[in-house]
């Protein structure tokens, strides 16, 4: 049975609209809305050019009938989409995913409103390597790379820099305490971890360098991936409730037109299982990888050596890049269902509409990419 309903392509452009931002969106249309007329948001854009910065990027899953505009298809890519009308989405949109063959052209030809082209191609390079577009990350990873962008493109408010200052000063006192033992100055740990958030490797934490025993790129690399543990430890302290409560109101929400609609009715049953069972696993795997960068850390202050520490930052990309995508994709659950319904819903939603937030969360989840296509709603 075929519906009249919306287009998948169209149905996803609207739930980006409706949902803004979140840890796999950053919806620079809205920004524009927001901010547009800010002085700060005139003299830093994100993009320089005016078309791609009203674009929204989204870390997106790619689909097995997306593969095909890949050389070597990866399993997650930055998508730029490039809405015809910012205001309304379901209008549609032009797209691309950064890496797909010739998208450096493509991008050419689309944003020819700007000389500068190449800047932002680098900038979007850049994006790609992050596992996720948290804005934490996000803001360092660009300062890293000399990128100025206004403060207005990251949500990471300055009530949340505070908090998760304190929650890095007692995640990290005593290797602090150890590493500058008998040196002036460092004592103050909260100054010392505001370096260490900082975005420049200062020499100030030459101390910690020789503690940890590594040089140049290795200890770059492996700063922003231990600062990228320690946001995502802080993350998750807030996201595992939020989580919980999501689970609960998705398992017992109601919704009507189940005897019209039998086909979705088995699926909504089948999917809201399917996610309990997926979130478990993506929890279970995220505390055994935040496990092993305890132990390390461990070992390092409670035992003095920093053999499993430093092996742990020289392994830590690969794990930060896996750990980011898991708990963006769940954060993304809890975000998006939280704006969809601020309160837990009393009345019953239709089963379309449910049908639909399930397909969008198996997605992101990568839950069988074959039950995902559901001919019922093609």
């Amino acid at each position: 049975m075929r519906s009249k309903r919306l287009s998948r392509g169209a149905r996803d452009l609207r739930a980006l609209q409706s949902s803004g931002a979140t840890s796999r969106v950053l919806n620079l249309a809205l920004v524009a809305a927001q901010h547009g007329r800010d002085p700060e948001y005139l003299a830093r854009p994100f993009f320089r050019s005016r078309t791609l910065n009203t674009c929204i990027l989204v870390k997106h899953r790619v689909r097995p009938d997306e593969r095909f505009v890949f050389d070597y298809p990866p399993t997650t890519a930055t998508k730029i989409i490039l809405p015809f009308a910012a205001s309304d989405l379901t209008l549609g949109a032009r797209s691309m995913f950064v890496g797909q063959r010739n998208w450096r052209e493509m991008l050419r030809d689309l944003c020819e409103d700007t000389p500068d082209i190449v800047r932002d191609m680098k900038l979007l390079t850049v994006i790609e390597r992050l596992p996720s577009l948290d804005p934490f990350l996000l803001r360092e990873q660009l300062k890293r790379h000399g990128f100025s962008v206004g403060r207005c493109y990251f949500a990471l408010s300055p009530g949340d820099s505070e908090r998760m200052q304190a929650f890095v000063s007692n995640e990290i006192a005593k290797l602090i305490d150890l590493a500058f033992v008998g040196r002036e100055g460092g004592g103050d740990v909260a100054r010392m971890v505001q370096i260490l958030l900082s975005s420049e490797v200062d020499e100030r934490l030459d101390p910690l360098r020789v503690t940890l025993g590594l040089e140049g790129e290795a200890y770059r690399e492996g700063i922003f991936s231990w600062k990228g543990f320690l946001y995502y430890k802080w993350v998750l302290a807030e996201l595992w409730p939020k989580v919980d409560r999501v689970l609960g109101e998705l398992r017992t929400l109601r919704v009507s037109g189940e005897r019209k609609e039998p086909d979705l009715a088995r699926y909504v049953e089948a999917a809201r299982r399917r996610l309990e069972t997926a979130i478990a696993q993506h929890r279970k795997d995220v505390v055994e990888t935040l496990r092993f960068y305890d132990r390390a850390f461990a070992e390092l202050t409670d035992n003095g050596r920093p053999a499993a520490f430093r092996e742990f930052l020289v392994k830590a990309p690969a794990m930060f890049t896996t750990l980011g995508e898991r708990i963006g994709a769940v954060s993304h659950i809890a975000s998006f269902w939280r704006y969809r319904f601020p309160t837990p819903r009393i009345e019953p939603l239709p089963i379309a509409d449910m049908a639909e937030i399930l397909q969008d969360f198996e997605a992101s989840l990568a839950v069988d990419p074959e039950a995902v296509q559901l001919r019922a709603i093609a």
